[in-house]
């Protein structure tokens, strides 16, 4: 494989320890290289490309319950997938032939691909509920709930997140550009919650208000935003789909992009007081 900054070859691991490379700059593509036997798994619709000696099945749950068996493994897998909003199915990606065999995937929106080996994070990643593109088989994908965090705003579920745990290698997918931010011990960062792509387990996290109601009106910002303390690594995406949609939404107006004030100073104000939104 090429010699990407992104490419990676094999090292020992309870996952397969597959091999990767992602093309591209602002529109990526995950091509992963697999060896005879292995498998790798993926988000429905997410497939480019396939080697024909790469077989497809779909599977109940994650896929990671298939290496120790059992039902009620793969119905907990399931589960967690149903209560961050994704399918309850994968689809498992095995090389059945000889030789190298490639498949290829891409992210469904315009940013960046984040290759995280888990087993150099502790073995955990949380990241935003929606961001799972690939992983190599044997990456467990749950979720984690921000229980402490604000509970009563959000319907008493908290703050919902999902929790990639395994050794093996996770492809998570961000909007815009990706920053990644070392945080040292008490060290704090404040996060619009839209643009908070990842962060490891050892970061504390909450919510917390973002100023009054001015700032709220006029800055355009959330009513929250995430306070992370160290130590651990976050990334950061600089343009959510959410955000990205939302704005096409509004530029485009309630009448099918008839509104020809996307420039005035009253913004979203306006939008309000003349009936768009």
């Amino acid at each position: 494989m090429s010699n990407s900054p992104w490419a990676h070859h094999r090292s020992a691991s309870i996952a397969d320890d597959i091999d990767f490379e992602i093309k591209g700059q602002e529109l990526q593509f995950l091509e992963i290289e697999l060896d005879p036997g292995e498998s790798a798994v993926a988000e429905a619709g997410a497939l480019v490309w396939k080697d024909g000696s790469v077989g497809m099945t779909t599977v109940f749950g994650d896929g990671s319950a298939d290496q120790q068996g059992g039902f009620m493994g793969k119905l907990l897998g399931a589960g967690k997938r149903l209560v961050t909003g994704e399918s309850l199915f994968t689809t498992v990606f095995t090389h059945n032939g000889s030789g190298k065999a490639r498949v290829a995937f891409a992210s469904p929106t315009p940013g960046a691909i984040l290759p995280i080996k888990l087993s150099e994070v502790g073995g955990t990643l949380i990241c935003q509920k929606d961001s799972f593109l690939a992983a190599a088989r044997g990456v467990s994908i749950g979720v984690a709930f921000q229980r402490r965090v604000m509970t009563g705003l959000f319907g008493g579920e908290g703050f919902i997140m999902q929790k990639l745990d395994g050794d093996g290698w996770v492809f998570v997918q961000m909007g815009g550009t990706l920053v990644e931010k070392e945080l040292r011990p008490g060290e704090e960062l404040h996060v619009d919650t839209g643009c908070l792509a990842a962060y490891t387990p050892g970061i504390d996290f909450d919510l917390v208000t973002a100023g009054g109601v001015k700032s709220v009106l006029f800055g355009g910002e959330g009513l929250f935003f995430a306070r992370l303390r160290g130590p651990g690594k976050v990334w950061i995406q600089s343009l959510p789909f959410s955000r990205l949609a939302g704005r096409m939404l509004a530029a485009a107006g309630s009448r099918g992009g008839q509104n020809r004030g996307e420039g005035s100073i009253l913004g979203e104000l306006g939008d309000f007081i003349g009936g768009n939104n």
